[in-house]
């Protein structure tokens, strides 16, 4: 049921829409500090690369782990209240990672940080769902898919640069102060939840995993996790790829790399809008396809036909990951929490596995290993898409 206070005018509706993007960016955009200062934390830990790889896959993992209690928790207590105090408490965490002694210390830090991450990533698309009307929720999703891209590509740039100037201890200072900013702002800007009917944490569980027996839905848990596995793949090793011969590039230049999700920034929304015209199942093939074609891309080792091959992968991954949660939300006919839930636990799994089995192929083949991994993720996910997830129509609103 649409909520009355931010269905009606656009006045009210714009800045609640405009605090919840913002606290995206933030949460995003502290998950990646450490990809691109991968090296750096090699060299600082005395770590091999895979091992320095599980700073993102502890976090990612966590977050995974974490998700399957926070959709049935905003069932329970409210949207806006566990995404406000996830976001205010995930600056602790990264606070605690400018204390890091040890290795061990930071990733402990970091898997805390993934536990208050899905208290905004597994809720925000059903607060949407919940407070704007089926027409409307593409564009929406888009636009919040393109703040995740947002701030995936801050967190990612500015943490190389920050590195740069002075050191990684002071780029998880900086997004922990930015963080707090935005869950204040969400504090102030989102509308009171609406009073919902009790309901019992049993009861919430027990809903969400009626939803593994829907194929439609199973399929979109599946490419979630596979979509993930691959990009996140690609992106983890690349520092190491770039830093190495013949390209030699240092911290900064490979964090300019990551301007490649730009892309993602402008084709995420344009992908919410094309729902309405054409099926969901559709735009992820047409996404998976695209994105297999731009890691295939980077094999050729020449630094600008890696940069548009880059730009390729992030256009095809960010159309289907922009289409995929609102499937999800339009497919759920109830325990709407409970289903993003289940989609952003396969989508984060992916990604732990993604920030680490790929580095095995890594040090065993090179580039060659991370792209072959990778391409074959994505392939499991178009495979799902053709088998499971297409059927009816399922544009918005059908």
């Amino acid at each position: 049921m649409i909520h009355p206070s931010i269905a009606r005018p656009e006045a009210r509706r714009a800045p609640a829409v405009a605090a919840l993007y913002a606290a995206t960016v933030a949460v995003y955009a502290g998950m990646y500090i450490t990809q691109p200062i991968l090296p750096v934390l090699s060299a600082e830990f005395g770590v091999a690369p895979a091992t320095a790889g599980m700073s993102v896959s502890a976090v990612v993992l966590a977050t995974a782990l974490a998700s399957g209690g926070s959709g049935p928790l905003s069932d329970v207590l409210g949207r806006k209240r566990v995404m406000v105090w996830s976001c205010m408490l995930l600056a602790l965490p990264l606070l605690l990672c400018t204390l890091a002694p040890s290795f061990e210390w930071l990733l402990a830090a970091r898997a805390l940080q993934g536990v208050c991450i899905p208290g905004l990533t597994t809720v925000a698309v059903v607060y949407l769902s919940d407070r704007f009307p089926a027409s409307d929720l593409g564009a929406l999703v888009g636009g919040w898919i393109a703040a995740t891209v947002t701030g995936g590509l801050a967190g990612r740039v500015l943490s190389g640069l920050i590195t740069n100037l002075s050191g990684w201890r002071a780029a998880f200072a900086s997004f922990a102060a930015l963080t707090m900013f935005c869950g204040l702002g969400m504090a102030a800007l989102l509308p009171r939840d609406p009073a919902r009917p009790p309901s019992g944490w049993i009861s919430a569980f027990r809903s969400m995993t009626v939803h593994l027996l829907n194929p439609r839905l199973a399929g979109a848990y599946l490419i979630g996790g596979a979509l993930f596995f691959g990009f996140i793949g690609v992106f983890t090793y690349l520092p190491y790829y770039l830093t190495a011969a013949p390209f030699h590039l240092s911290p900064t230049m490979v964090s300019m790399a990551y301007l490649s999700y730009l892309a993602g920034v402008v084709v995420s929304p344009l992908a919410g809008r094309l729902s309405t015209r054409l099926t969901r199942p559709t735009l992820i093939g047409a996404g998976l396809v695209v994105a297999m074609i731009g890691v295939a891309g980077t094999l050729l080792p020449v630094a600008g036909s890696i940069g548009l091959s880059l730009v390729v992968l992030c256009a095809g991954m960010f159309t289907a990951q922009a289409v995929a949660p609102a499937h999800v939300a339009a497919t759920a006919q109830e325990a709407k929490g409970g289903a993003s839930a289940l989609y952003l636990m396969s989508y984060y799994i992916g990604g732990a596995l993604g920030a680490v089995v790929p580095g095995v192929a890594w040090q065993s083949l090179g580039w060659a290993g991370v792209i072959a991994t990778c391409v074959a993720a994505f392939g499991i996910a178009l495979l799902a898409n053709l088998t499971l997830c297409c059927g009816k129509s399922d544009r918005v609103g059908s």
